[in-house]
């Protein structure tokens, strides 16, 4: 029978499938824990039977639902317009491209973490010291994506890092504490700079304004944020627009080290 063609399996076949999945974990990571996860899961199973009709030929079904497949493409653009966008920049940015970051993807290619020449222990040091003090702040730590176009929104820098810089700059009655502070190599470039804030519905209500600010600049590049709170004083990890979980100091520095070679 024709339709058991199926079973004559090649190995194009078996890469479409691992092609194909891979496209659809990325997918995953980029709408989850937001609304557009139940549409992404609804057009999985819009698509999957779909498929099953034309694969059972059962021409009536299988061609309405192929035409709400193609007559919603647009629909689909504008209501995934974020996750689009950024899907884009996670494919086009030199992070992503580069050997070291792609083979970062595969588990089982270990690598050693190399140096970096940013200076994390004195930014995670001037963390905890502010977290005690509970003195809010915002830090920006640039990787790959630029952030030019960001910092004209502050006051451009040029000062090296070092732990009491950090902590004179969010000090509550510094001129420069509000906003987030720009962080490049080693030095921080600009103060006072207005970030874009993330709309994600799924971000708990704790969480304030430069909570959602860390998770809208992570959302749109690569860079990575470190937020410390001022009612809690405590410090939140932000990289992709997760929040990002540790159990000590010890082991967030390790970690930003590791996320910064």
């Amino acid at each position: 029978m024709e339709f058991l063609n199926f079973l004559e399996f090649r190995i194009t076949d078996f890469i479409d499938i691992v092609l194909v999945a891979i496209l659809l974990y990325y997918i995953y990571k980029l709408v989850k824990g937001t609304v557009a996860i139940n549409i992404f899961i609804g057009i999985v199973i819009v698509w999957a039977l779909w498929k099953l009709t034309e694969l059972l030929q059962m021409k009536m079904i299988s061609s309405m639902v192929g035409g709400f497949m193609n007559i919603g493409l647009i629909a689909l653009i504008i209501v995934f317009q974020q996750e689009i966008r950024k899907f884009l920049l996670l494919i086009g940015s030199t992070n992503f491209a580069s050997k070291r970051s792609f083979i970062r993807h595969f588990k089982f290619l270990k690598q050693e973490a190399l140096p970096t020449d940013v200076d994390v222990d004195a930014i995670v040091s001037a963390c905890k010291n502010m977290g005690i003090s509970k003195t809010g702040a915002l830090l920006v730590i640039e990787r790959n994506n630029s952030l030019d176009f960001i910092k004209s929104s502050g006051d451009k820098m040029n000062i090296e890092i070092t732990q009491p810089i950090l902590e004179s700059i969010f000090y509550k009655n510094s001129p420069l504490h509000d906003g987030a502070a720009i962080v490049q190599d080693n030095f921080i470039t600009a103060t006072r700079v207005i970030l874009p804030v993330s709309n994600d519905r799924s971000i708990p209500l704790r969480y304030g304004l430069r909570h959602r600010a860390a998770v809208g600049i992570t959302e749109k590049t690569d860079a990575l944020c470190l937020v410390v709170s001022e009612e809690t004083g405590n410090i939140t990890y932000i990289k992709t627009g997760d929040f990002v979980p540790y159990k000590s100091i010890e082991e967030l520095t390790e970690m930003i080290k590791k996320d910064l070679a």
